[in-house]
């Protein structure tokens, strides 16, 4: 079986963290895509490529958000983990950024809960360089890895394939809950009705099963 190719991108609400500076509008002079199967990183300036820093994203059981996020607000050293410099994103479904690390080795691998790990010297000229307001674009499908399995989800599991599950669940008239990528009481309870229609066993967990009647495998 394959996945099917999905991007999925939008707009966001703020993540639940006190931001250091104020939230701003969308700054067009500046933008970010980010490749996390190539661990890159790379700066536009008006449609011309400026930078290209190697980064550290999630492993696959906490997996980089994929989509289209603003940087909502930026901070200086929160804590030996997150380096000198953090540049945080509008993810619903939690805290996710750009910053530093204590463990420089992580660089080039999938070894993050989720962000984006840069060199110390590299955030801190990201952070110079970038203002509030700029647009990350985070490339890849949202169910992952397309050489493997998707995750199975449950509740208390976070990300964006939890939101595409609640939006194709809404869709089918199921779920009535906000669709915000937290698999909550409210998610559980319209997987199981789905779960129950479809003749499969109603245990609340995302499998391939699911997936499949979801039409998000083929």
């Amino acid at each position: 079986m394959s996945i099917l190719v999905l991007f999925f991108a939008g707009s966001f609400t703020s993540a639940h963290a006190d931001p250091s500076l104020p939230i701003v509008n969308y700054e067009p002079f500046y933008s970010i895509d980010v490749y996390p199967v190539q661990h890159k990183l790379v700066v536009w300036k008006q449609g011309k490529k400026i930078k290209t820093y190697r980064v550290a994203v999630g492993n696959p059981s906490t997996p980089t958000p994929v989509g289209e996020y603003i940087i909502t607000y930026k901070g200086k050293n929160w804590g030996p983990s997150f380096g000198p410099r953090w540049l945080g994103l509008n993810v619903p479904w939690g805290s996710y950024g750009i910053h530093g690390t204590n463990r420089p080795y992580s660089i080039g691998q999938h070894q993050s809960h989720g962000c984006i790990r840069m060199f110390n010297r590299d955030v801190m000229d990201l952070y110079e360089m970038i203002p509030l307001g700029t647009k990350v674009t985070i490339y890849g499908h949202v169910l992952g890895d397309l050489n493997h399995h998707p995750r199975r989800l449950a509740e208390g599991d976070v990300g964006a394939d939890v939101q595409l599950i609640q939006s194709r669940l809404k869709s089918a008239g199921y779920f009535t809950g906000a669709i915000n990528g937290k698999f909550g009481p409210l998610t559980t309870r319209a997987l199981m009705n789905f779960q129950r229609d479809q003749q499969l066993p109603r245990n609340g967990v995302v499998s391939e099963k699911i997936y499949e009647a979801l039409g998000l495998m083929e």
